[in-house]
């Protein structure tokens, strides 16, 4: 059984299907990219399984239970995170206290204690330490200290990946994470990708950087104009027609 699957899915704003009868699964342990030409229906699928959305029909499950319509809070409880494409780190607060409040996701203080720092004090230290470890395996416990919001674009698109893992998700969303990233950081980034898988995390992103995509991804799922159109491993998908023709016509990546 598929940790995730995405059963003829659909949904509409006004006149426009941005999501027409999408099917797919991500298996346990495995990267998926989520890839097509923009206005595709890719973060509109994010937000679907994510809980931003309900759907207007079709069916979300995750480990087996259902959760389309199910409220974010809830669908996060039950172990998928994400990321989004417009990094949303807390102001005035410094790096860890930013993942530290992802933590408190998992305490018995809840998100509102990691906002505003409350919480027993053993519990405030075990929230801590997690934290702490977490940006550790990510290369960045030198940035715990710092401003979150005075970091550069790449340290902040990190700081919100340790936050997205901190609360110890199955799954983690990761909705274009390369975005403004340059080459140098794209590497770094697909390498922390897959050291996130190996540590047992699945992970499905939509990402507009094919190289990253291809490099790292065990399947793709390829949308255009709201519909599947391909669904493989990246050699297969690099080959379909249908995508290529995609690609290579007059819609732009």
């Amino acid at each position: 059984m598929p940790l995730l699957e995405v059963s003829s899915v659909s949904k509409r704003f006004g006149g426009v299907k941005a999501v027409n009868e999408v099917s797919f699964g991500v298996e346990k342990g495995m990267v998926k990219a989520v890839i097509g030409p923009n206005g595709a229906g890719k973060t509109t699928l994010f937000n679907l399984i994510s809980g931003f959305f309900a759907p207007d029909s079709g069916e979300i499950r995750f480990a087996g239970r259902p959760i389309q319509g199910e409220p974010l809070h809830r669908v996060a409880a039950m172990g998928l995170s994400r990321t989004f494409q417009h990094i949303r780190l807390f102001p005035h607060m410094t790096a860890l206290e930013n993942v530290m409040v992802g933590r408190h996701l998992r305490s018995r203080a809840g998100f509102l204690a990691g906002m505003l720092r409350l919480g027993t004090r053993r519990e405030e230290r075990e929230v801590r330490d997690a934290a702490q470890e977490l940006m550790d395996f990510l290369g960045i416990a030198a940035l715990a200290d710092a401003e979150a919001t005075s970091l550069s674009y790449g340290q902040q698109r990190a700081v919100e990946l340790a936050r997205a893992l901190a609360p110890g998700p199955e799954m983690v969303l990761l909705d274009e994470p390369a975005a403004g990233l340059n080459m140098r950081e794209t590497a770094d980034l697909s390498r922390l990708i897959g050291r996130i898988r190996d540590r047992g995390v699945t992970v499905l992103l939509v990402e507009h950087d094919m190289s990253l995509v291809m490099g790292i991804s065990d399947e793709v799922v390829v949308l255009s104009y709201g519909e599947k159109i391909a669904d493989a491993d990246p050699r297969a998908v690099q080959r379909d027609p249908q995508v290529v023709r995609v690609y290579l016509g007059d819609d732009e990546c």
